[in-house]
């Protein structure tokens, strides 16, 4: 894949060092550590190998990735490893995508609580489809789900909500059969928004009540327990945003949906367009309008663009992708395999773990996945050089293009 014209790692290297000394103080360090893993990214800074191909000697420099789990250039490959892992847990089944999204007034006192709204936001959420699900009157049946935390929308401002993918039907509570769901209809999504509305409050509260919330600036008063209870009164009325979309065009589609979903970050390279070493361009998406019309460009002063990718950087430790019900928990494998059973499947033909290890190996013993650029031949690791080293062998010089103009 050709590398992108402009990338979030050029502007932090052509901005980054001016931003953070107009920030210093009030940048914490885990944004500090993002902006200087997506700045060494896939340089010389980080090490790397060198390839060679067997057929035509054709020589290549790779440098070694940062890993990081906000860095647009790291998440093809960590996708791609998650997705290998997964793939033998898919039901030839219908697949639903259903979105929480947190009201606005509580996305603004989330981001001074990352990590205690967001993992009530996962709670809520999880608990609602879980709980509507087991009712009887809906489906009556225990089902599986895959939810991903995003927090922001398409021009990177503050916007948490949950996506969610969820196999249509579940194993009966009693535990005997498989029980599907409707065609085209998962749950009803007015009875899912108002549990979910109520388990949040709940769960703020008790959350409030037990000092686990904090309150700067405009939002210090919140800290009383009047004004935190005054402040919630008014969403009690409100309807809670829950969406839920037509199932996917069979099991693929939903490997596909997955792989753009699980590992996306605040903004990506492709939708980069110019940056002049002061402002920034950048494709957004008007999600209220169909079509090619859609689809907009924006442009942010280079400190404001950088100020909205931080917000987005996670608690250390926090998990953004989450299982439950049929896929929760160390007996996933063992569900899966009763679902199986009760679908009358055979068992998948390869183990999805020992594949999902084997993607982005670097192992010299065995060929890249990528073949040469040259002749298609098979290209094998001849070196690994250290960080701040330089390699021994060099890359092969590109080809020169005369041009005859006589």
């Amino acid at each position: 894949m050709a590398r992108p014209a402009l990338e979030v790692a050029d502007i932090f290297r052509g901005h980054g060092a001016a931003w953070r000394d107009a920030n210093r103080g009030h940048v914490s360090l885990d944004q500090l550590k993002v902006m200087s893993a997506i700045e060494s990214c896939r340089t010389a800074a980080l090490g790397g190998h060198i390839a060679r191909c067997e057929d035509c000697a054709h020589t290549a420099i790779a440098y070694n990735s940062c890993r990081n789990r906000h860095c647009p250039k790291c998440q093809g490959v960590a996708a791609r490893e998650w997705m290998a892992a997964r793939e033998d847990e898919l039901l030839p089944v219908s697949y639903f995508h259903v979105v929480f999204t947190l009201p606005s007034a509580i996305g603004d006192i989330a981001y001074q609580n990352k990590a205690v709204i967001y993992d009530l936001l996962f709670k809520a959420s999880s608990e609602t489809m879980l709980t509507i699900a087991a009712d009887p009157r809906h489906l009556g049946a225990r089902i599986g789900i895959t939810a991903v935390l995003h927090t922001w929308g398409s021009a990177m401002t503050h916007h948490p909500h949950i996506h969610m993918i969820v196999p249509g039907g579940g194993i009966a509570n009693d535990g005997s059969r498989w029980i599907a769901c409707k065609p085209n209809f998962l749950l009803p999504v007015r009875v899912l928004s108002k549990l979910f509305r109520r388990l949040m409050l709940e769960k703020l509260t008790l959350a409030h009540a037990a000092g686990q919330l904090q309150f700067f600036g405009p939002h210090a008063h919140l800290a009383d327990a009047k004004a935190f209870a005054a402040f919630l009164a008014p969403l009690r009325k409100k309807r809670w945003f829950v969406y839920s979309k037509r199932p996917f065009a069979g099991p693929k589609a939903v490997l596909a949906y997955l792989s753009r979903y699980t590992h996306r970050v605040a903004i990506s390279n492709r939708r980069l367009i110019a940056f002049d070493g002061r402002q920034v361009t950048f494709k957004v998406k008007d999600y209220r309008i169909e079509g090619p019309g859609r689809y907009t460009t924006m442009t942010l002063d280079a400190d404001e663009f950088i100020r909205r990718f931080l917000i987005h950087v996670l608690p250390k430790g926090f998990h953004r992708i989450r299982h439950y019900g049929l896929f929760a928990g160390s007996n996933r494998a063992e569900t899966i395999k009763d679902v199986r059973e009760f679908l009358n499947l055979d068992p998948p033909a390869a183990d999805a773990s020992a594949k999902a290890q084997q993607i982005g190996e670097t192992d010299p013993a065995q060929p890249l996945a990528r073949p040469c650029p040259c002749c298609g031949g098979r290209m094998f690791v001849i070196e690994t050089f250290e960080p701040g080293r330089q390699p021994r062998h060099r890359p092969t010089a590109p080809l020169a293009i005369r041009i005859d103009t006589s």
